[in-house]
């Protein structure tokens, strides 16, 4: 079974959506997100964003990302530049860290349609990279 733990800062919107993609893509593997410093709620554009698309964002809380530390984890994620880093020293095994970065769709500003069209694409470059991550996972043997 596959681990894979997912970081940015707020936890409120890309490591959010990345993880609903990935659950989304296989229902064995184990997907968690967490922030750095994590926001008091998932943003909302975020959830309508990736519920468009079928694939909801199933855990609407944050998380901390010290609630993780000390779990074994085949990929640790970072997908903003500041979670890449400021990511903690594990107390457990982790396989490979990688960075998939994306711009913040929480920075976006303009009237609700602009913000959702920010979040949108940003919305659909995290499903590309993350089917192409996918892809690539499952073809190793862990």
């Amino acid at each position: 079974m596959k681990r894979i733990l997912i970081l940015c800062t707020g936890n409120s919107c890309r490591s959010k959506m990345a993880q609903a993609v990935l659950q989304h893509l296989d229902n064995n593997l184990i997907v968690c997100s967490a922030g750095t410093q994590p926001a008091k709620e998932v943003n909302p554009l975020a959830v309508r964003v990736i519920y468009e698309v079928n694939m909801p964002i199933v855990n609407l809380t944050t998380h901390d990302v010290k609630e993780y530390e000390s779990k074994s984890w085949n990929y640790v994620i970072t997908v903003c530049d500041h979670a890449r880093e400021t990511c903690p020293v594990f107390s457990s095994k982790v396989g490979q860290r990688l960075h998939i970065g994306f711009s913040d769709p929480a920075m976006a500003k303009g009237s609700e349609e602009e913000k959702l069209s920010v979040f949108r694409k940003v919305r659909n470059e995290i499903i590309n990279s993350f089917n192409t991550f996918y892809r690539q996972i499952s073809k190793k043997d862990f």
